[in-house]
């Protein structure tokens, strides 16, 4: 989730979005680091978009926070569209990160999708923005797969786990390291769509609010 801010006389149109990280396995350290990867990331394509006939270039401003003695109440009741709350733990049920709906403001991370790619939280930061995943998931011959693609999409060879491996079979499939962020990923946001208040400002998605546990083996 996120507010967008438009700034017409230095043509930019800026997307704030800051991350409240909770749980044992966050920290200062990985709450900046990905805060790092998803701007980076977001930012990579230069994009620019048409909004009421203007062209802006599309700037995503983001923020991480180490949270550690966040309480419920905080995420249940907050009203700011630019804050987003995830949880972050070695274990998570189903052993993949997510969050709680596409255009929500949290979730939960795995600890070492992170690790394994700075792409994680920059395709579920994606979700909270609006963004699905793709229905065509055999995209051989497509080149560099875009931000929203899933783990186990069947892509062109250089672009899975393994190479030699025939599309499809383990280590046959997407490795996400190689995601980017495409212009077709900046214009399935139609951020052309966003209502501007008074201020030139919108918000771009909508208020999950839910508080997570930890995950617990087993349970």
């Amino acid at each position: 989730m996120g507010e967008a801010e438009l700034h017409k006389r230095a043509h930019q149109l800026i997307i704030h979005s800051m991350f409240y990280f909770y749980g044992e396995a966050a920290s200062s350290e990985i709450a900046v680091q990905i805060a790092d990867d998803i701007s980076r990331h977001w930012n990579e394509p230069k994009a620019q978009v048409v909004i009421k006939e203007g062209v802006y270039d599309l700037i995503f401003r983001i923020e991480g926070i180490f949270q550690p003695d966040l309480k419920p109440e905080a995420v249940w009741y907050n009203d700011n569209p630019v804050f987003n709350f995830f949880r972050i733990e070695e274990y998570a049920v189903d052993n993949i990160s997510f969050v709680d709906g596409i255009g929500s403001n949290t979730g939960y991370f795995k600890l070492d999708n992170l690790l394994q790619t700075s792409t994680t939280a920059a395709h579920e930061y994606g979700h909270t923005i609006g963004l699905i995943h793709p229905k065509d998931l055999d995209i051989r011959g497509g080149g560099i797969p875009g931000m929203m693609y899933p783990r186990g999409t069947i892509c062109d060879p250089e672009f899975q786990y393994d190479p030699t491996v025939e599309s499809g079979k383990t280590g046959g499939t997407l490795n996400p390291v190689y995601r980017k962020v495409m212009q077709s990923d900046i214009e399935d946001l139609k951020l052309h769509k966003l209502f501007f208040n008074d201020e030139n400002r919108g918000v771009i998605g909508e208020f999950s609010s839910l508080y997570h546990e930890k995950h617990i083996k087993g349970i």
